[in-house]
């Protein structure tokens, strides 16, 4: 999980942030700008855009640090990443740091992607189903996708179970060509 750039850097905040005490709050910071990346896609084509300078995104990255008053440790590590060129891998940077922060705590993380947003009482019972299939502690993180029409994806650490209708779908299309 962590042999790429992202991972590096997430791991290295996590790292500095726990010596520090701050590994909750940078933990927060991170959960936040992802829901900015989710709300804005203005502002994921910023940061991924090489048409955009790495002044500019540093520029964008602290006023937002600023304006969301994120912890001196994640403002830092925006500079960071968007002056090495990273300030696109951001978004990934956020998703490892949870997992680390999650595996710390003893907690196993899934990512779910649905088609549609699930109720607070659907996500519960998926993590109660998935606590009773791990026996540990699930943190349940979800994702809308319309792309995948229903059904839903679900990878705790290596495994992944599909069962979205877009899979069938090309399942059963592959199936017709080759007959």
């Amino acid at each position: 999980m962590t042999a790429d750039a992202a991972g590096r850097y997430a791991t290295a905040l996590f790292e500095l942030a726990k010596s520090e005490g701050a590994a909750d709050a940078v933990e927060a910071d991170l959960s936040a700008f992802r829901a900015m990346l989710d709300e804005s896609v203005e502002l994921v084509g910023v940061l991924a855009s090489p048409l955009y300078s790495v002044e500019a995104k540093s520029g964008v990255l602290a006023a937002l640090a600023n304006k969301a008053e994120f912890n001196t440790l994640t403002a830092n590590a925006f500079g960071v990443a968007a002056s090495n060129g990273r300030a696109g891998q951001l978004g990934t940077v956020a998703r490892v740091y949870a997992a680390l922060a999650a595996a710390d705590r003893g907690v196993v993380t899934a990512d779910v992607q649905t088609a549609a947003a699930l109720t607070k009482k659907q996500v519960e019972a998926l993590a109660a189903s998935l606590k009773s299939a791990f026996g540990r502690e699930i943190e349940v993180r979800t994702e809308v996708r319309p792309e995948l029409m229903g059904g839903l994806i679900v990878k705790v650490g290596s495994r992944m179970f599909d069962s979205s209708l877009r899979t069938k779908l090309d399942g059963m299309k592959t199936a017709m060509k080759e007959a």
